[in-house]
């Protein structure tokens, strides 16, 4: 199969793909997402083969108006809308109770489906071309780093998928928040993103719980699988630099990349935020890196979302 690279003006060419089964890429303002139409079974499935994602990690299904949500979701709470109102379209996902018309491909056998409203333009659009919501996990090989490029889903799935519709670089490198409408009494933050937690309580008034996966649970959304994002080197983690410049003098002849959001003094460093941590990960893997050193300070730390990825992306579970 040759992968097509598409422009924003042969978004014609993506929607009639999309509606013949086939996959393709596509930019949203977090990474880029492999889509398929969520009618499609067979599309559906060949999501998960591709990506070679575990059949138990739901997907999040992306629409282009509100108006779709009551062909998708049952029982609405009215926080549903009050959170809708203030973040879609954007980087925001919520969980709700799934219609039972809707196929629980999607949803990985779970009775709840995840919602997005995308607020890059072209992904928006080509939803509106195809006619029906799309299903769209990260494009990327499972577990590996997420892509913000129409250049790293072609290093993934070049020859895999119909093809890849090039929106440039996204915006903000992070994967959207996640949050629960329908575990408990309150919402459940299943995944941070650059949508904060503190943003989120300040909108409904009232504070939010936070859901503490445990180890080998089943996932309750998507990106909640521990060990994600993971570049091909090992990544060792430092919370000040002193350890950081201890290991740099004892493993000198290994080839490495340093993430850090400060300089360290003679020592090449790239700089580390939402938007490039994915970029440098594969970066890292382009350049035959045996290590990539990040230092986690107290500054870095209190991005959540950020420290997130960074975590999961180091952990050898």
């Amino acid at each position: 199969m040759k992968t097509l690279l598409l422009s924003p003006d042969d978004i014609d060419i993506a929607a009639k793909l999309l509606k013949t089964g086939e996959l393709v890429a596509f930019p949203t303002e977090t990474v880029y997402g492999l889509g398929a139409v969520i009618s499609n079974a067979g599309a559906i499935a060949k999501i998960f083969s591709t990506k070679g994602r575990p059949q138990n990690n739901p997907l999040i299904v992306h629409i282009a108006s509100l108006d779709e949500v009551d062909d998708l979701a049952i029982e609405i709470p009215p926080v549903f809308y009050t959170l809708a109102k203030a973040y879609w379209p954007g980087p925001l996902t919520l969980i709700l109770q799934r219609k039972p018309s809707v196929s629980s491909g999607v949803s990985a056998e779970l009775d709840t489906i995840a919602l997005r409203m995308p607020r890059h333009p072209l992904a928006r659009a080509l939803i509106e071309k195809v006619g029906e919501p799309l299903a769209a996990p990260s494009a990327n090989l499972s577990g590996k780093p997420s892509s913000t490029s129409a250049q790293h889903v072609c290093e993934d799935f070049e020859g895999k998928i119909a093809a890849i519709l090039d929106g440039g670089i996204c915006e903000g490198g992070i994967e959207s928040t996640v949050i629960s409408l329908v575990f408990g009494e309150k919402p459940l933050l299943l995944r941070p993103g650059s949508i904060t937690k503190e943003e989120i309580e300040k909108v409904l008034g009232s504070a939010i719980e936070v859901h503490a996966p445990k180890k080998g649970e089943r996932p309750l959304s998507p990106g909640m699988a521990y060990r994600h994002y993971a570049p091909k080197a090992p990544i060792k983690l430092f919370e000040v630099e002193k350890e950081l410049l201890m290991h740099l003098r004892t493993a000198y002849s290994k080839k490495r990349m340093i993430l850090s959001n400060r300089e360290i003094p003679g020592h090449k460093t790239w700089a580390l935020s939402q938007k490039t941590l994915y970029a440098l990960l594969r970066q890292s893997d382009r350049e035959g890196c045996e290590e990539v050193l990040i230092l986690i300070d107290e500054e870095l730390q209190h991005d959540r979302a950020l420290t997130n990825r960074v975590f999961r992306a180091s952990s050898s579970n």
